[in-house]
Order: structure tokens, then sequence, then C-alpha cells
């Protein structure tokens, strides 16, 4: 082990008791790490060398073998190679990228990736599924407690790998509606918002997806119970999934989840149109 390598062990191993509140250890990406460390030091290479050889710098590797971050999948693919960890790495891929997640959410984030509909009400900000990175890192930054920069970065890149769901085949039938304030509060500032708006409009004339807008001058809106998500799997199956204060819960009683169902058409009834949802964006981005 080189010398720098010593110190950034060290660094990692004082953390602890430095940390902000809301960071948790990632099992999964502590084990990879662990093992990938194993298999480098086995093949005689240190950090500086690997990595350079897989296109990384020395401290990006030691932050994947302290279990500080989560590779993408193309590091773990190629370093499975050229430590001919024989699969070994790569069997560990998907358990790392649902990790990614905070715990709260892995199911849902699951869950999406089967979804052949996926119906979203939200009253507090852009979800998820629609938010630009820099939406994303604004969002996560005015977080009480604080992350730290290492779980920012890490569910920032986990929030914008979920939108592969907008190119996947066969495409899910996608609906968002969305309350009016969202669509004006400039979180991150108005640049943020400008970029946010524009990306909506982007996904909003996907073929298989309505975006639409809750306005503030509706006397009736059958959403006053708060934010909800939809989600139908082949067959049928409809959950549905709520979320507040870093937990969240599921429905999966029929009749429970019917009813929802039932209250987002009516939800979707009240809203602008699609069509008018879309000239209404472009209206608030000319006012930026």
């Amino acid at each position: 082990m080189t010398r720098d390598e010593v110190g950034m062990d060290a660094e990692a191993e004082a953390s602890p008791g430095t940390q902000s509140e809301g960071k948790s250890e990632n099992g999964v990406a502590v084990a990879f790490g662990r093992q990938l460390k194993l298999l480098r030091m086995r093949s005689g290479l240190d950090r500086v060398e690997f990595g350079k050889r897989l296109g990384y710098a020395a401290q990006s590797v030691a932050s994947f073998e302290q279990g500080r971050r989560i590779p993408q999948p193309e590091f773990v693919d190629k370093a499975d190679r050229l430590l001919e960890a024989g699969g070994l790495l790569m069997a560990l891929k998907e358990e790392l990228a649902r990790s990614q997640y905070p715990a709260f959410f892995r199911d849902m984030a699951r869950l999406e990736g089967e979804a052949v509909e996926l119906c979203a009400y939200d009253t507090h900000m852009v979800k998820g599924l629609l938010q630009t990175e820099e939406y994303t890192r604004a969002v996560l930054a005015m977080r009480r407690p604080l992350l730290d920069e290492d779980t920012i970065e890490q569910r920032v890149s986990a929030r914008l790998a979920r939108q592969e769901i907008f190119s996947r085949w066969p495409a899910p039938l996608m609906s968002f509606v969305v309350e009016e304030p969202v669509l004006r509060r400039p979180l991150g500032g108005r640049a943020v918002l400008h970029g946010q708006l524009a990306q909506l409009l982007k996904f909003g004339r996907f073929r298989n997806v309505e975006i639409q807008v809750m306005p503030l001058d509706r006397d009736d809106n059958a959403g006053v119970d708060g934010a909800f998500t939809v989600v139908t799997r082949r067959g049928g199956e409809q959950l549905v999934y709520t979320e507040a204060q870093g937990r969240s819960n599921w429905l999966s009683d029929r009749d429970e989840t019917r009813l929802a169902a039932a209250r987002y058409g009516i939800i979707r009834s009240q809203a602008l149109t699609p069509r008018e949802s879309l000239g209404f964006i472009e209206k608030l981005l000319g006012e930026l």
C-alpha cells in the first residue's frame, strides 16, 4: 500500500465521528469496496495505476473501496475484467444500483422499472423522475438535517439514472399532475427553475407521457389529501406509494388502490389538459 493510500484510508477511518446527519453506511457498497480492494491488491496494482487503466482518479478508486461512493456499472464491468474476478464484482451490480437510493425508496425504484403505467400527483416539488440535475442537487442541498456532499452526489446520480424509464421499450404510460405553485417556486434560483421548466416541456412532448398542471384558480381539487403515486404492474396489479418526512408507505389492498386510481382520475379531470398545460409552462418560461 502506498503512502497516499494510507492517508486516504486513515481519513476514511476518522470520518464516522464527523459525518453530518442523514449519512448512513451503505452495507452493499462497503462489501463491494472491500472485495474490490482485495482483488486490486492481489493483482499488485496501487490505486493510481489501477485507476489509470480504468480511466478514474486514485481518489475515486479510494471512495469506491471505502464504500463512500457507488461506482457506475461501466466501472464494475471494467474492474471485473481487469482484475480477472470471474464475474464476482459484476454479480453485485444490481444490488449496488438498488443501494444508491435511500432505504425508504428502494422498493419504489425497483417497481418503477417494472411499471407498465405510472400516475403521479405532486404538490411540493417536481417529481424526481422529471427533475434536472441542477434541480435535484438544489433540492437535496436544502434537506435538513444536512446531507454530506458524497450522499448528495450519490443521490443525484441515482435520481438521474431513473430517467432511463423514458427510453425503455415497451414504453410505460406515464401521467403527472403537478400543482401550479411547484412550477413557480424558484428552488435553487431562477436559472435552475428555467432549466426545469424546459425539461418538463421536453418530457411532456413524449408520446407516452402526459404532464398536467393543477391551476391555483380551481375551487375544487380532489388532491387535498396530498401527493401519491399509482404504479400498475403487468397483469394489472396496482400499488399506491406515498412519502413524507423520509418515510414511505405502500397500499396494496385492492379496494384502496382502486379508490386511489379513481381519485387520480378525478384530479386529472380537474387539471388543465396536457396541451393546455404545455402552453401554461411555456408561458411561465417566458416570464423568467
